[in-house]
């Protein structure tokens, strides 16, 4: 599976580009806010209809402009599919494929699956535990529709009787009924999540080792409410509490997912340096989860990591991306010199395009 055309219109700093891609490597070259990274968010978009920068989909729009869309032609297998995304100024999504609106986008969702690799992922570290759930959300939506659902419809129900609970004399009965929709999902996503966590944290030490040459072990951690008590005794017990304070206080939305080195925090406890090996070791074992889950390989979109990572660990990335046969796989740099030199050593199956003020160029 590969995508083989992209058309873009106002997408972003991109007024209107039209590119062939090959199934291979594809480098994207260009100095700093030029376009790089928002065509591999385009990319992004088509497959899991958000943006990996964690920004707001009518900022995905070209100032000045009412829409952006987007149109893929991707290969799968032996056919050929169309995918086709508009963003509206007022955040709507439209999504097509092969000319036919999708009614539900989250049935869409994992059928063109994609792994991230970006600056913005030092946030997994470093922000606040929401960052990290994000991280196993996104894996999971795309393999598991079933856990997508749960999701989307345990998160309205959350969004429900949080308002419910800001308006005073609320009757706790009323608050029982919530109970014994959301339960049964809460506990759905606890289960997925522990289980993913557990695979995750057992790929991404493999991974780690091969990085750090032994030096360091580290792990996953999944931490929740729920661990040894069913959703509906911890909605039961905090119905006071949460009347008082007019939010639920218990639930998956506070889950937690520990990085650890050595049983320390990460981000307490490991260097620069080691914080983006554990970076890089824990997104190779989301791609290779993938790759097993799907039995196929998902699309690879890595941003501007020789300007963020020392050679060695450049070194590590590509040639673990190109020795072990991945799929298509997109690449941004400032120095086409440079790129140019290493994927040559790999493959001569490449593409590269230069930016400039988001115009694209094939050289």
């Amino acid at each position: 599976m590969f995508l083989n055309r992209l058309i873009v219109s106002d997408f972003r700093n991109i007024a209107s580009a039209d590119l062939t891609f090959s199934p291979g490597i594809n480098c994207i070259c260009g100095d700093n806010g030029q376009g790089k990274t928002n065509l591999l968010d385009a990319v992004n978009y088509l497959s899991v209809t958000k943006s990996f920068l964690s920004s707001t989909d009518r900022y995905a729009i070209r100032y000045g402009a009412s829409r952006a869309t987007l149109h893929g032609r991707y290969q799968v297998d032996n056919d050929q599919v169309e995918i086709a995304l508009s963003i509206n100024d007022g955040g709507e999504k439209e999504l097509r494929i092969d000319s036919k609106a999708c009614r539900k986008i989250s049935d869409y969702i994992g059928k063109i699956p994609v792994v991230v690799v970006s600056p913005s992922d030092s946030s997994l570290i470093n922000d606040s535990a929401q960052a990290r759930r994000r991280f196993i959300n996104i894996m999971l939506s795309q393999t598991d529709s079933d856990y997508l659902t749960a999701a989307v419809n345990y998160n309205k129900l959350l969004k429900q009787r949080n308002k419910l609970l800001k308006q005073p004399g609320v009757h706790p009965m009323l608050l029982d009924s919530f109970t014994e929709m959301m339960a049964p999902l809460a506990d759905y996503i606890c289960e997925k999540r522990r289980e993913t966590v557990l695979r995750l944290s057992a790929q991404t030490a493999l991974f780690y080792r091969e990085i750090s040459g032994n030096r360091e072990e580290v792990s996953m951690e999944y931490d929740s409410d729920l661990l040894g008590c069913r959703a509906e005794k911890l909605f039961g017990e905090s119905i006071n509490k949460d009347m008082a304070l007019g939010f639920t206080s218990v639930g998956v939305q506070r889950d937690e997912i520990q990085f650890l080195m050595g049983g320390k925090p990460v981000r307490m406890c490991a260097s620069q340096g080691q914080q983006k090996s554990f970076i890089i070791a824990a997104k190779m074992a989301q791609y290779k989860i993938m790759n097993e889950l799907f039995k196929a390989s998902p699309l690879l979109l890595l941003d501007d990591l020789f300007d963020k990572l020392d050679i060695h660990r450049v070194n590590f990335l590509v040639d673990m991306v190109l020795k072990d046969n991945f799929g298509q796989v997109f690449i941004t740099d400032t120095d086409r010199t440079r790129i140019g030199e290493i994927v040559s050593k790999y493959t001569s199956e490449s593409m590269f395009y230069g930016v400039k003020e988001g115009v694209f160029e094939r050289i």
